[in-house]
């Protein structure tokens, strides 16, 4: 018979969940060390029945800290030694990469596109956060048990998950993909309630993406397009008439060629027009931007911004005596604020003055 004095654990498999001691030849006498690593717990089973669990650390076994097997187990005065027993690590860290995705498509009722069909992609993470729940519920007495052995379990319910939720959210498919980490937050804590009775949570979920059917995509792209072209449709046209008539003069000699040319020519004398005449509206834009005004003593043309004539260096026309604004020098009212434009006096001599005159022609007193 040996006495086992050290009982632990050392492994660095990334898939075992579970990992039973083999004690076949050996047995636990009283004083054995525990060590149980971070990321592991350590749970004692006798005769099927799960008792003490361990948190990480290094414990030494006897009567104080193995109530419950003490109980099993019988003892009466106490431990009693030596003594053989299942010890079953459990792996606590995360379990991280874990794949999902619907494999049927999520039917919804879209505000806009009616019923929509949707497939959602992701990973999660799950951790074991109760070892003594997990074996009892899901592992049982197995020798090791892996994360493979439970994926697509954990994925089935996944996937029920968020087809409800997604179902009730009422959100567009077309808001989808600026809610996923809101989509993710909610299937989280769903899934936590699910897990909890078999030991299990949730410390990681992910939506990578929402594909829409692809009759849908299509439609969404054209829509996409009328969109912007709809914002420069004249060029658009334009651009469009000119390929045709390039297009159309390529093939003068082909069956058709006669007509084809005179369609090009057609074309290209209703382009040649359509470009005068935007031509002439640019120029006609431009003129109306000048103003078009003269001189009032010598007639020559001048801006609207001049304020003297280029030519003789008279003052610009006349101004209203009440707003300021430039009036021609026949108007008898004032095109701004409509106020009279008839002969005014000199607040000085009495004589009349011209409409605009700064100065008294009579005595020079300033009006």
């Amino acid at each position: 018979m040996a006495l086992l004095k050290l009982v632990e654990w050392k492994s660095d498999s990334r898939d075992t969940i579970v990992h039973r001691i083999n004690f076949a030849k050996d047995y636990i006498t009283k004083g054995s060390k525990l060590t149980v690593r971070e990321g592991q717990a350590a749970v004692f089973c006798h005769k099927g029945k799960m008792a003490d669990v361990f948190l990480p650390g290094m414990y030494t076994l006897d009567t104080g800290n193995i109530p419950f097997l003490t109980k099993l187990m019988g003892w009466k005065y106490g431990f009693e030694s030596p003594f053989k027993s299942d010890i079953y690590f459990v792996n606590t860290r995360q379990f991280t990469g874990e794949k999902w995705g619907t494999k049927n498509p999520i039917i919804i009722r879209d505000a806009d596109y009616g019923a929509v069909r949707v497939r959602a992609f992701g990973t999660y993470a799950f951790k074991v956060e109760d070892p003594f729940i997990f074996l009892t519920e899901i592992s049982g007495a197995v020798s090791s048990f892996y994360s493979s052995e439970i994926s697509e379990y954990l994925r089935s319910i996944v996937v029920t998950r968020i087809s409800d939720i997604i179902g009730e959210s009422k959100v567009p498919v077309l808001d989808m993909a600026g809610n996923l980490v809101e989509f993710g937050e909610e299937v989280k804590k769903g899934l936590n309630e699910t897990f909890k009775p078999i030991g299990l949570t949730v410390s990681q979920f992910n939506f990578e993406n929402f594909s829409l059917p692809e009759a849908l995509e299509k439609a969404l792209d054209e829509s996409t397009s009328l969109g912007i072209l709809g914002k420069n449709m004249n060029v658009y046209t334009q651009k469009a008439q000119a390929d045709a008539l390039i297009n159309a003069s390529k093939n003068p000699g082909t069956p058709g060629g006669i007509m084809g040319a005179g369609l090009g020519m057609s074309m290209g004398i209703g382009m040649g027009n359509m470009f005068m005449n935007n031509m002439n509206g640019m120029q006609a834009n431009s003129q109306a931007s000048a103003g078009g005004a003269q001189c009032s003593k010598c007639g020559a043309k001048m801006s609207a911004s001049a304020k003297f004539c280029p030519d003789c260096g008279a003052p610009a026309g006349a101004t209203c005596p009440k707003c300021g604004a430039r009036v021609k020098p026949s108007a008898k009212f004032c095109a701004e604020c409509g106020a009279s434009l008839g002969s005014a006096s000199c607040p000085n001599c009495g004589k009349a003055v011209k409409p605009g005159a700064k100065f008294c022609a009579e005595c020079g007193s300033k009006l």
